[in-house]
């Protein structure tokens, strides 16, 4: 209990940052700073005997800014007892820092001292323990080292005039008035806490003026009260103030029964995880700020009602919203529901995108003007649109279209959307192995999800897009499902008017029947008979044959180089111009060089590759062009413009306008606009410099072929079709095979029937002699598929396979300019193979003339543009001698000495 003692005329001072310590009180301090830790060794630490500090309160800036003190640095002096709130301010280490000091303090006594390892850096901490005594006053303020020392003069009364002011009345009632108001406060603690008695006999022992202090340093009041509470010397002051704060802490704390008893008095034992619920309304309550303002679930509500949901939907969503009303938000369901309800509210039930009159011969012309080619493509798209116009609500068949990468499929989907005046949604499918993707995870999982279709819809916002599904052909299926037959519903017309966005769980009921219990994500139907599918793939094979039943499938083959060059004459370079801000007037690239481009730079399909090299061309233009914005601007002085292209046209007799240019326009604006430069004209130097030398040529074939024991094939590839060269060789062994080139169980399979054919007909042929009847007697035969890195595999290879084994047992070569494919049977028999219309357009491309073909397959050269036909002589094969026949120059020699 702190007691009267003598302080002496200067104290250390100890700051106590944004706190007051009262006397009578306790606190406990933590000493890091080194001002703090040297004050501590000095003044407490190596005195033998209980120390004195003195405690001062400081406010750091942003408090002494909002409190609007107004002092400037280094005012020391105090102007009197009532302005309280007068401080000291010093500049400390950090001159960026202002310490606002208080001019009272309160003298400290250290109960307990304890020091902290000292860590590596050397830095130790101090913990002390401190009681309050007495107030003093700070007359000056200076620096003893790092720390700050005071002198002082003690504010407490002495025992004569404090027995003098006992004999005052209003001090006699006002210590009866607090001493009560304590007596009810402690008995209030007691009935909840149990502590009482002690704080009892402080009320019998302790004078009520240091009575005050101590219960004020209990309450957890603001800095400023602390602060007043400090200043207040005056015993009859600080009593007013402590029954004040002493009243007040027992108003709050009969607030708080009286809102807990009100609690308590409506819970129920099933209803106690509602209490912190209760207990807030009731706060809202008692402070009158229990308002009609709409939370968010009664926003929620009226966004469902706005939404117009069907009815059985509706009461569904009804019950729903009941069941959340009933939670709360600290519930672990409460967030699932929420979000379910607003996936519900969100939903397009009725919101459809307005259709305009469908005018064909306009969709016409968009196709037309977006796509070049694909005649038959878009002939179908009209004709789809045209039993749109016709029947608007007619089950179209769901076009899927399958082409290589970079011919247009998407593209073509997105101009139906825009023919038919709606919203386009894509929805890539590549790489999704779960069927939750498509219909929605159980709603019973954390972080469950709708469905990708049903997500779309959503974010898109109506009932009637068009909607992609994009690399169909690019879906899984493992444990958890398979996603292409989820899309079973989706894309059956007679299905998807109730589609649910769910995973079905299979239960078995006692009668041994099955059972689908909607148990997931949406768990009503939803519409979707007026989205409007299309898909895309780059192979049909993949497609589960159900999926592929419910979709028309319209092949994208590829373009041919006529094609190419009129894609990228009307629509790729304006965009690649458009992309890196160049125009016409600092680019151009003439016909030819993009036929050079499309000629030895790509061999695709479709158009991407040629798309990046002409962005490349453009990124070189582009780097002149803005080398050349350095140029000076036009100065306003000058009267007339000298160029030497300007000066050509002039001697040209050409047509020259004059412009008025209004004044205040910025010099480099003018210069823009009257700047006169040559545009970058492409040519062959710049194409090898740009996109390096070039990558194939029209030699490549004939170089490849220039020695016996290959052959050139056509293969079809997810990128479309690709030329195939076979190389055969024959070296000393045990009459083996070896195959080489990542090939597959089929083309293997192939390589061995050709092998045995050829062995079946060498006397025939005369690749061997009468005597000599073994083919492969001490010989080994390999034979090996370039670009060993690529899987290959499939049938075609066959007829490829036997002219590269005949060549090379007859050491002639086969004809450069020929390729062939078909699969072939041990009787020689040519059987049809797959892909064709692929692999002509491939064989145009590598420069191929002649194209050895099943004499079954002709009639799929009807899907080739005639274009491509008149260039190529298509030579049908029946039997594999026909093939041989074409395959060698000069024809087959050896043919009429076959008995087949």
């Amino acid at each position: 209990m702190a007691e009267s003692v003598d302080l002496p005329s200067r104290l250390a001072i100890l700051p106590f940052r944004n706190k007051v310590l009262l006397p009578g009180a306790i606190i406990r301090i933590r000493c890091t700073s080194p001002s703090s830790v040297k004050l501590v060794e000095q003044e407490l630490w190596q005195r033998e005997e209980k120390g004195l500090i003195g405690i001062l309160p400081v406010r750091d800036s942003a408090e002494a800014s909002s409190a609007g003190s107004t002092l400037s640095p280094g005012e020391r002096s105090v102007k009197n007892q009532e302005e309280t709130s007068d401080s000291h301010k010093l500049n400390g280490k950090n001159q960026q820092e202002v310490i606002h000091w208080h001019n009272r303090g309160v003298a400290a006594r250290a109960l307990h001292l304890s020091r902290g390892v000292e860590k590596p850096s050397g830095r130790v901490t101090y913990i002390v323990v401190l009681e309050g005594l007495c107030r003093f006053s700070v007359q000056e303020l200076s620096t003893r080292g790092t720390y700050y020392t005071a002198r002082i003069t003690p504010l407490d009364m002495t025992k004569a005039d404090m027995d003098q002011v006992e004999q005052d009345p209003e001090f006699v009632m006002l210590s009866r008035q607090f001493k009560a108001m304590a007596m009810e406060l402690i008995s209030v603690l007691e009935q909840k806490q149990k502590t009482g008695g002690r704080t009892k006999v402080l009320l019998e022992t302790v004078p009520v003026h240091k009575l005050a202090d101590i219960f004020v340093a209990s309450f957890e009041i603001s800095f400023e009260e602390q602060l007043s509470m400090l200043d207040s010397v005056d015993v009859k002051v600080r009593l007013s103030k402590a029954t004040e704060l002493v009243d007040r802490h027992l108003q709050s704390i009969r607030v708080a029964e009286k809102i807990t008893q009100k609690v308590e008095g409506q819970l129920s034992k099933s209803q106690k995880e509602f209490l912190l619920r209760q207990q807030m309304r009731a706060i809202k309550e008692e402070l009158g700020d229990n308002d009609d303002e709409e939370d968010d679930v009664a926003t929620l509500e009226r966004k469902m009602k706005d939404a117009g949901m069907p009815p059985n939907i509706w009461k569904h969503a009804q019950r729903e919203l009941r069941r959340l009303k009933k939670m709360q938000p600290q519930q672990p369901g409460y967030n699932s529901s929420r979000v379910y309800l607003d996936l519900l509210a969100d939903l397009p039930w009725q919101k459809a995108s307005e259709e305009h009159e469908l005018d064909l011969k306009a969709a016409k012309e968009r196709l037309d003007s977006d796509h070049y080619g694909l005649v038959k493509i878009k002939q179908r798209i009209i004709e789809y649109l045209a039993v749109r116009k016709l029947k608007p609500d007619a089950r179209g068949p769901v076009l899927c279209f399958v082409g290589p990468p970079g011919v247009g499929k998407t593209s073509l989907a997105s101009s139906i959307a825009t023919a038919l005046g709606r919203k386009f949604l894509r929805i890539s499918l590549g790489g999704v192995k779960d069927e939750a993707d498509i219909r929605g995870h159980r709603r019973t999982y954390i972080g469950s999800m709708p469905g990708r279709l049903i997500d779309g819809l959503k974010r898109v916002g109506v009932c009637n897009p068009v909607m992609l599904l994009d690399e169909i052909d690019k879906t899984g299926s493992d444990v958890r499902g398979d996603p292409a037959s989820a899309l079973l519903e989706v894309l059956d017309p007679e299905q998807n008017k109730t589609f649910n966005d769910q995973y079905p769980i299979i239960i078995i009921i006692i009668f041994i029947s099955l059972h689908y219990v909607r148990k997931n994500y949406l768990n009503v139907p939803f519409d979707l008979s007026k989205v409007i599918f299309v898909a895309t793939a780059n192979r049909v094979q993949p497609i589960p044959p159900a999926l592929l039943d419910r979709m028309e499938v319209i092949e994208l083959p590829g373009y041919t180089p006529e094609e190419k060059l009129n894609i990228a004459m009307r629509h790729l370079i304006p965009r690649v111009l458009d992309q890196h801000g160049l125009n016409f007037d600092f680019l151009q690239v003439p016909e030819a060089m993009v036929k050079l481009v499309i000629e030895r730079y790509t061999r695709e399909a479709g158009v991407r590759n040629l798309e990046r090299n002409l962005a490349a061309i453009a990124r070189a233009a582009a780097v002149r062009v803005a080398e050349q914005e350095h140029a000076a601007p036009l100065s306003k002085d000058v009267q007339q413009i000298a160029s030497p292209l300007l000066e050509s046209r002039l001697a040209d007799g050409a047509d020259v306008e004059m412009e008025i240019i209004p004044m205040g326009v910025n010099n480099h604006d003018i210069s823009q606009a009257l700047r006169i430069t040559s545009p970058f004209v492409v040519d062959e130097a710049m194409l090898e410099k740009v996109l390096g030398p070039p990558r194939y040529d029209d030699r490549e074939t004939a170089d490849r072929v220039a020695t016996p024991g290959i052959s050139v094939g056509l293969v079809w590839t997810a990128f479309g079709g690709e030329v195939q060269f076979v190389e055969a060789t024959a070296m000393v062994g045990k009459g083996d095979l070896h195959l080489t080139g990542q090939l597959g169980e089929v083309i293997k399979e192939s390589a061995q029937i050709a092998m045995t054919w050829v062995r079946a007909r060498a006397t025939e042929l005369k690749l061997v002699t009468a005597v000599e009847t073994n083919l492969l007697e001490g010989r080994d035969i390999h034979i090996h598929f370039p670009a060993g890195a690529v899987p290959k595999d499939g049938p075609s290879a066959g007829v490829t396979l036997v002219t590269a084994l005949v060549s090379l047992f007859s050491q002639r070569k086969v004809r450069a300019d020929t390729a062939m494919t078909g699969e072939m049977t041990l009787r020689g028999l040519v059987l049809p193979v797959g892909g064709v219309k692929d692999k002509v357009l491939a064989a145009h491309r590598y420069g191929i003339k002649r194209v050895i073909m099943p004499e079954r397959n002709l009639k799929d050269l009807a899907e080739v543009p005639s274009a491509v036909l008149s260039s190529l002589e298509i030579l049908p094969a029946k039997r594999m001698e026909d093939v041989l026949e074409h395959a060698f120059e000069g024809g087959c020699p050896w043919r009429q000495h076959s008995k087949l």
